[in-house]
């Protein structure tokens, strides 16, 4: 089932309560957290406390994104603050292994990520523990970048990888997803996108997510046939 997770970097940040209300009746499947460290990417985001602050104000999926140096000394804080998915960096510092289990321990959902110059391979020998991979499909930091086609590789790779091992992968794109490049990242086996300024600059947040949703649907159910 595609699911949109639009991703608050691109909201009104002096007014997170409506905006995340605004997405949930938007309807909305998850909402995307994108925690950065200053370190890692070089841009500052939000941390714990805020996500612990939104949280009364939705029961839709947290799906927390830690752009960060150290995640693994963090997990605990987003566990506890109510992230559902959490990805992290296989570029990052930490032990991937040990994140994985902190991320399962918590009750979360561990999500690995890849960055446009890391290969799809990257992330096989952790498929099997993983319930999601996350392709940047932009060099990660900063909102409105243009969409880089060499994901469109790595999203077909790791979902022919998946599906060899028959495994319930997610596998979700970030970066430059619109009403265009959404059917090629659907076509190519994703099946969940974070979407940034084409939900929060439309007219029609509801619409958007909706019209989204059926054209990511249509070519990801084809594709599997």
């Amino acid at each position: 089932m595609i699911k949109i997770s639009p991703s608050i970097l691109s909201s009104d940040f002096s007014n997170l309560e409506q905006e995340i209300q605004s997405l949930a009746a938007a309807d909305a499947d998850w909402i995307h957290i994108d925690v950065m460290d200053g370190c890692f990417v070089p841009n500052i985001t939000l941390g714990a406390p805020i996500v612990k602050a939104i949280r009364p104000h939705t029961v839709r999926i947290f799906d927390v994104h830690l752009m960060i140096r150290d995640p693994l000394a963090y997990i605990k804080d987003f566990t506890a603050a109510g992230a559902d998915v959490i990805t992290f960096h296989i570029e990052s510092d930490s032990d991937v292994g040990a994140t994985i289990d902190a991320i399962k321990v918590g009750g979360a959902i561990p999500s690995l990520s890849i960055k446009p110059a890391t290969p799809a391979e990257a992330v096989f020998p952790y498929l099997d523990r993983l319930g999601m991979v996350l392709v940047m499909s932009v060099e990660p930091g900063f909102g409105g970048q243009s969409f880089m086609p060499v994901s469109i590789d790595k999203i077909r790779a790791i979902r022919q990888e998946a599906d060899r091992r028959g495994l319930d992968l997610m596998i979700q794109v970030d970066g430059g997803i619109d009403s265009t490049t959404i059917t090629k990242c659907a076509a190519a086996g994703a099946d969940c996108f974070a979407v940034g300024s084409a939900v929060f600059k439309a007219a029609d947040r509801a619409a958007a997510i909706h019209a989204m949703r059926a054209a990511a649907e249509k070519v990801f159910r084809s594709d599997l046939d």
